[in-house]
């Protein structure tokens, strides 16, 4: 049976596949502020806005592509049993090819229906935008499939789990101050190896390793740590 490695991914290990950020723009988006088109008041008040402002994400989603650090991380699975927990909305882990991936944030290639939230809808590059006129089969209105501020978090448990069962656990790209995400640190059991791969880290206990490198960087040097001794030898 392999160790269980969990990884906490945040927007520093997309940064480099080009997805931009609100921090990129100052918290604006066309002059409008983030809680305008990322909350639930927001697309409470003008639920067309929110709309055009995940088809434009998506649409430069589509320009990007997964790089080294998320290659990286499938590479881990030869010897782990790698479990993603990502705060970001793309899609770049599962295109890379990661087996189990968790997020915490929403998904940005999905909408739900408003009236039914179980039913999912997966969207494609020729089907990227959707407005408020927008239905499903089922004739119900549909949202981006985003956990928006002012909204809980539905997946912070299962994370949870994920972190206590941890063997290895690795925190990239982030800044550690998007909560609930960040309090997984606190769920890590004692005695187990932490990782902290980002170029700006924030402070942490001095049992966790930091990393002090862009996520590409960083993850080579997980893999050059991780990898079994045998193995690096050959």
């Amino acid at each position: 049976m392999k160790p269980k490695l969990v990884i906490s991914s945040g927007a520093g290990i997309s940064a480099e596949s080009g997805v931009s950020t609100f921090r990129d723009a100052g918290g604006l988006w066309e002059n409008y502020p983030v809680m305008d088109v990322c909350s639930a008041e927001g697309f409470v008040r003008n639920p067309a806005l929110v709309h055009q402002f995940y088809n434009e994400r998506r649409k430069g989603l589509m320009k990007c592509q997964p790089n080294a650090a998320h290659a990286g991380l499938v590479e881990l699975e030869k010897w782990y049993d790698v479990y993603v927990i990502t705060q970001n909305v793309d899609n770049l882990h599962e295109r890379a090819g990661s087996s189990r991936i968790l997020h915490l944030h929403g998904e940005l290639m999905k909408v739900r229906s408003m009236r039914d939230e179980t039913r999912v809808y997966t969207l494609d590059e020729e089907h990227l935008e959707t407005t408020p006129d927008t239905r499903d089969s089922h004739g119900d209105p549909v949202r981006p499939h985003i956990v928006f501020f002012q909204e809980a978090v539905p997946n912070i448990e299962r994370a949870i789990e994920w972190t206590r069962e941890a063997d290895i656990f690795a925190v990239i790209g982030t800044s550690l101050a998007v909560y609930p995400a960040a309090s997984l640190l606190n769920y890590v059991r004692p005695g187990v190896p932490v990782y902290y791969i980002d170029p700006r880290p924030a402070a942490v206990p001095e049992y966790v390793t930091v990393i002090p490198r862009p996520a590409t960087e960083g993850v080579a040097e997980l893999i050059r740590l991780l990898r079994p001794e045998e193995t690096a030898r050959k």
